[in-house]
Formats: structure tokens, sequence, C-alpha cells
């Protein structure tokens, strides 16, 4: 035993060495191979090389896509289409409700996002949690024959209780009831609220299960998204809200966040029930069936606005946001405006934005003046001065935090969802947008950001330059982990 023991001191520390040596050089090999962004890339192959140790551990958590390539993917993806097929209307043609240059940009929807812009569906914008809540509680409440509920954050607070409460009364009296949370966005309040569901005979589940067991992880990647609620196949919510008291005023008071949902009827709530029914399947293996789940019969025209679902993440929907972004920009004429909590656009996208600047195009961007995120802040702070330089209008929004992610062109198009403009939106969680050729809506959500800006404090180069050197030093360290926030 002494001799084994001392074997193990002498050539445990080289074996230590070669194992992490090979993992290191491993991990920098997949990173190369597969890495389809060429700064991931090279941050990952530094990470495993540079720390042979820990590197690879990390890069195998959170830099792996396991979903993309794979067969399921394919199959997810071709059969959201399938279902949402299933509700159809006549052709659409944009031109006499938004405007001759955005014929362009529906064709680019018809290829980026594979589900067809479907006419005659209604839409009613909701601001905060104050109108987004009782919405969506009087609909679960008069819930006849299923609902579906799907959101990154479901936590476990008053507002929280009441949904769930809401959601497990619809369960007693006979509606087929499927909730699915996000498997890290389900532990940022404690206990989670899938137990009390649970143990109320709802059936949930949580979405991609956290390699890392009990953490919490705000910048983890493959998380979804994706906020979606279907009542009877016939009602939609979708937007950027998740559930919590802090978009509460009679329970957060002054320090109330915001942010923005929208409640649909029509044919746009099939391509909806399709993206909730898919990630269900994928996360429990389990079909839903047409009905109640989907009738198309139960869904005639409600009003006159075109829509499209627009999913995106690292599957075969990899861009898909990033190319309707790129799109909206080059067809503007007059006016863009967008608002983001998490601001930090890739170098297409600031040269997109840069460019319909240049051309005579009103850019305007609000951002959070008080941010969740700190580190986010500061990354979005160090590359401000990119966009600034090139006339786009960048405005800090007063009070308290804003969540929305809201974008309009020329008062005629919106794309609203849960998609930020950052990395972790465009590439690398599961997200859900809408885009809506309606000048009303459109109007609704111009005179929302232009009230923002309104009382904002408008970033200019001259700011950003003079602010204290180990301020900006400080932001652009951070701003090296971009592809990471």
């Amino acid at each position: 035993m002494d001799r084994i023991h001392a074997i193990l001191t002498d050539y445990w520390p080289h074996l230590v060495f070669a194992i992490s040596t090979v993992a290191g050089t491993g991990a920098a090999v997949h990173a190369a191979m597969t890495k389809q962004d060429v700064r991931a890339a090279i941050g990952w192959v530094g990470v495993a090389m540079f720390s042979p140790l820990f590197g690879p551990l990390f890069y195998f958590v959170a830099g792996i896509n396991r979903i993309r390539k794979t067969r399921v993917s394919q199959q997810r993806d071709e059969a959201m289409v399938v279902d949402a097929e299933q509700a159809e209307t006549a052709p659409v043609d944009v031109t006499p409700i938004a405007g001759a240059q955005f014929a362009s940009l529906k064709v680019l929807g018809d290829r980026v996002s594979r589900f067809r812009l479907l006419g005659g569906n209604a839409v009613q914008p909701l601001a905060g949690g104050d109108e987004t809540y009782p919405a969506m509680l009087q609909a679960i409440r008069e819930a006849r024959h299923a609902v579906a509920m799907q959101s990154y954050i479901f936590d476990n607070d008053p507002i929280g209780q009441e949904v769930a409460q809401a959601l497990i009364e619809a369960r007693a009296r006979g509606v087929e009831v499927r909730v699915l949370i996000d498997a890290i966005g389900s532990k940022y309040s404690r206990p989670p609220i899938v137990r009390m569901l649970a143990r109320a005979g709802v059936p949930v589940a949580r979405f991609m299960t956290n390699p890392l067991g009990v953490l919490r992880m705000p910048y983890a990647n493959l998380r979804s998204h994706r906020k979606v609620l279907v009542v009877d196949g016939r009602v939609g919510f979708t937007g950027g809200m998740n559930v919590r008291a802090a978009f509460v005023s009679a329970l957060a008071g002054d320090a109330t966040n915001h942010d923005t949902h929208f409640r649909v009827e029509g044919p746009i709530v099939t391509q909806l029930m399709s993206v909730f029914a898919h990630d269900w399947n994928f996360t429990t293996h389990e079909s839903l069936p047409a009905k109640p789940w989907f009738d198309p019969h139960a869904l005639p025209p409600t009003g006159n606005v075109p829509m499209r679902c627009v999913p995106s993440g690292p599957d075969r929907a990899l861009g898909s946001t990033h190319n309707m972004l790129l799109g909206a920009l080059a067809v503007a004429r007059h006016h863009v405006r967008i608002q983001s909590p998490y601001f930090l656009p890739d170098q297409t996208l600031i040269g997109a934005l840069a460019t319909a600047a240049r051309r005579g195009i009103l850019v305007d961007i609000v951002i959070p003046g008080k941010n969740n995120l700190r580190l986010v802040d500061y990354a979005m702070t160090a590359q401000l001065d990119q966009v600034v330089r090139t006339g786009c209008r960048v405005w800090r929004s007063h009070g308290a935090f804003d969540h929305s992610k809201l974008m309009t062109v020329d008062d005629a198009w919106a794309y609203v969802g849960s998609s930020n403009l950052d990395p972790r939106s465009l590439r690398l969680n599961f997200e859900l947008d809408t885009e809506i050729y309606d000048p009303a809506v459109a109007r609704w959500i111009g005179a929302r950001i232009d009230g923002l800006i309104g009382h904002a404090r408008r970033e200019t180069l001259e700011d950003l330059l003079q602010a204290p050197f180990a301020k900006r030093l400080r932001n652009k360290v951070i701003w090296l982990a971009t592809p990471y926030l």
C-alpha cells in the first residue's frame, strides 16, 4: 500500500496534467470545428486552452449545442409547421395595409419563419402586469377545454400563486392543462412553483434540465425564453412577460417593473399552440392531440391584422430573428423605434443600424436607465459609442426597469416578443417573436416608446468618452465576454 501511495503521489500531478491537456485540446478542437461565429469560436478555444482544467468542463456545460443538428431538431421543426398549417387564410397583400416597402419584408418572413402570414387576427396590447395578469387570469378561469402555458420564469410569489391556483382550478373542473417552465427559470424562487402545480395534479414540466442541478445561472445557454398562453385553442397571449410579482404595482409599489404583452385572437393562435405543443413534446415526449388543443374551426377571422410567429433558437431556426431585424432595417424609409432591456447587437446589426441612420432614417433606441443585470449594462455601455457615432439616437429611460422588447418601422410594422438584441437571444436561446402588419398596433408601440423618450436621458458620444477611465476599462473588459452574457 505504501508503494502504491508513493507511485500515486509521484505520478498524480503528471496524470492530471495529461488528462487536462487532452480535455482542453479536445474542447478547443470541437469549438473550432462546430462554432459558426468566429468570436464565439475564438473565445471558447481560449477558455479551453488557457484553463485546461476548468475550461473543458465549462465548455461542456455552457458551450456545446446539443440540439441544432439532431434528428429531433429536424422533426420538431417540420411537425411544428404541419400543425400550424391547420389554420389558413387567404394570401395576404401587406402593401395596402403597411406600404409598398413591406412587400419584400413579407417575402423574407415567408422564407425565414416557415410559418404563413395569416390574416384575420385581432391584437390587444397590454401594458405591464396590471393589464396582462388580470387578462390571463380571466382567460384561464373561463377555459372550458384546454389551457397551455409556457414561461421562462414563473415565480412562487403572490401573483405566481394566483396564476397557479387558477390553473389548478381549471384542471379540477375537467380542463386539460399543460404547463412548461424553463428548468433554470423555474429556480428563480424557492420553493419552485412546479411543486404546487404537481401536487395538485397539473401536468408540469421543466424545459432542458440544468446539467448542474440546483444552480440558477442567469447567463446559461439553451434556455427557453418563450412566453405563451393558449386557452381553448382560441385565445392566445405572447410577448415579453414572465410571471413575477415585480410587475404588479399593488405588490411592488414604486419599484414596479414594466413590460409589454399581447392578447391575440384568430388564426395566429394555432401557430402559438403549435410552438408550445412541440416544445412540450420535446420535453415530455407527449404528443398533444388535435382536439382539444388544435381546432381550426374555432378560429374564424376576428379582426383584420396580418401576423405570423417567428420562432428562433439554436436549432434549425438559428438566425431567424436576426434575419428579420436586418430585413426590417433595410426597408425602413422614415422612422425605426427599438426598445430592448439588453442591447448588445453584433457587428452585422450595428452595421445595419448605422446604414439606416446614414440613409436619413430616424433611429431611436431605448434602453433601461436602471438594469437588473449589472454586467450586461456594463457591456452595453461599452459599445454604445459604435451606435451613437453613426447617427442613431440612444436613450436611457427614467424610472423602474423596463423589460419590453419592441420594434416598429414607419408606424406600420411591429416586431414584438421575447427576443432581446443580444447574442444570447439571437443565437443561444429559444425565443418566440411575432411580426404584426398593423398601423394601429405600431402607433400604440410608437407612442409608448415616444413617451419614454420624453423623460429619458440621451446618450451622447461626449458623455461616453468623458466617463472615468476606470469605468470605461471595466466596461470594456466585461464587453469582451459579450458572446456569453
